[in-house]
């Protein structure tokens, strides 16, 4: 079954294990599992055993993150085919693939800015074909993934398969070995195969891929975007060190926000067709921000058992439990965090991943319910998944922060409603709780001080007007006083 999800598993139904960070076991094939070791002389079934490790042998127990696979090949089976860059201008598979991953050399494109920064929403560029590794666009990061320093945030756009999309025909798989992605979908449903097994993310669900484990993105539902042109849009947060773990409650209590038995990783599938199996394919690796390619013999999706737990997992956002005031004043955004990534000092992130779900506000007549004006110590980057968001309307109704769309606000950078919204919620006497259900947006929230990438700067959905939706905020002071 499908369940849990929202999307619509129309390819075939999938069966997923639940709960955050939990120790599991899944078999493809029955008694392909060995019992009582993981390394065993004779393993069942003429499998080989490999270890994917994503963290330190040494690491804190209840930090340590490890998988068995057994597989019918090793890793290893097809890497005497040697990677090189891609990028290229000799017309093979690299030609058509970016030198650098988002289009971006960290080391000379990426520029620091601190101004309020608004997009409209990603568009498809140009070609005809776009697949997932060619559709995506760095904005904006810190750091240095060889260094496991920083994070990187990104968007995409893209209405190709990977699958059989090598100037080939080969299927096109990618390891990420700089980071753990985050993904969020804003349009089209998401097919995500991985060595683990398979997960179909829709917009309104996130799934996170851990460093390491190899994926394909498709479309779910690949003839939607041939039909009517339409492509599959969204965002993405990497964290080049550690892993996204669930917030502390504190006095929230034991219940809330995200639960833990909500998220959903995949169980055990394999490739058992002999024709996709033995496949010819290329594999790509993301390796300190520089992509690389080479050709492998077989399929890498040939795990037929494992156990552990460090897993690629799915979370679908309508489950989170949120928590307000329902007495007085706007709470920080914080009590929104659906993942963190522990930074350097104690209580301030890396990263965190945080929503601004379908809530009852239910404050009294003298608050002013949307977000106040702020300078953070953190950046705040911001996506808006459907509808929209109350402290963005646009100047007359039109406008504003749109679907697909993103604004940033670095570090100690002045930011808050815009004048209209302002303006707008003043005059709401707040006299009665009211729902706001009229969009989904989220937060990249970092510590980091980011650079922006050329594209961020120069693509035309770039509003380069954005800061004027504060022009209007007057100074009302003496005369109201008076």
């Amino acid at each position: 079954m499908c369940e849990g999800s929202k999307s619509s598993c129309s390819k075939e139904e999938l069966t997923y294990h639940h709960g955050f960070g939990n120790h599991f076991e899944s078999e493809a094939y029955p008694g392909a599992l060995p019992q009582g070791r993981n390394n065993p002389r004779i393993v069942p079934l003429g499998l080989y055993t490999e270890q994917l490790s994503g963290t330190a042998f040494t690491a804190p127990r209840n930090e340590n993150r490890r998988t068995w696979l057994y597989r019918a090949q090793p890793s290893v089976s097809g890497t005497s085919n040697s990677f090189y860059a891609c990028g290229g201008s000799d017309g093979t598979v690299s030609s058509s693939l970016p030198e650098m991953f988002g289009g971006a050399d960290w080391s000379t494109d990426m520029k620091l800015d601190p101004n309020p920064m608004r997009w409209g929403a990603t568009p498809l560029r140009s070609d005809d074909r776009v697949n997932f590794i060619q559709g995506v666009h760095t904005l904006l990061g810190s750091g240095d993934a060889t260094c496991k320093s920083g994070i990187g945030i990104y968007v995409y756009a893209f209405n190709t398969n990977m699958s059989g999309s090598a100037s080939g025909g080969e299927d096109l798989h990618m390891y990420n070995s700089d980071g753990d992605f985050l993904i969020v979908p804003q349009q089209e449903a998401l097919w995500i195969q991985t060595e683990i097994g398979r997960l179909t993310v829709a917009p309104g669900e996130i799934c996170v891929i851990p460093r390491g484990i190899v994926f394909t993105v498709n479309i779910l539902n690949p003839e939607n975007t041939a039909e009517d042109g339409s492509f599959a849009r969204g965002y993405m947060l990497e964290i080049f060190r550690g892993h996204f773990m669930l917030p502390e409650l504190g006095p929230i209590g034991s219940n809330g926000l995200a639960n833990s038995r909500d998220f959903f990783h995949p169980t055990a599938h394999y490739e058992s067709d002999d024709s996709q199996a033995n496949k010819s394919c290329i594999i790509v690796n993301k390796f300190g921000q520089q992509l690389f390619q080479r050709s492998n013999p077989h399929s890498p999706y040939n795990v037929v058992a494992w156990h552990g737990n460090y897993l690629p997992y799915k979370y679908d956002l309508e489950r989170f439990c949120a928590v307000n005031s329902v007495t007085y004043d706007h709470p920080d955004p914080s009590i929104y965090t659906v993942l963190t990534a522990k930074g350097d000092e104690n209580g301030t992130a890396l990263a965190d991943f945080v929503i601004f779900p379908p809530r009852v506000m239910a404050t009294d007549q003298n608050t002013f319910r949307p977000p106040w004006f702020h300078r953070n110590v953190m950046t705040e980057f911001m996506g808006l998944i459907y509808g929209k968001y109350d402290a963005k309307k646009g100047k007359n109704g039109s406008g504003g922060f749109v679907p697909g769309g993103a604004s940033l606000h670095s570090i100690m950078t002045p930011h808050g409603p815009d004048a209209a919204s302002y303006d707008a919620n003043v005059k709401n006497p707040c006299d009665e709780p009211t729902k706001f259900e009229g969009g989904l947006a989220f937060m990249f929230e970092s510590s980091a001080m980011c650079k922006l990438s050329q594209y961020a700067l120069n693509c035309e959905q770039r509003e380069r007007d954005y800061a004027s939706c504060w022009d209007g905020l007057d100074r009302a002071f003496p005369t109201q006083a008076e």
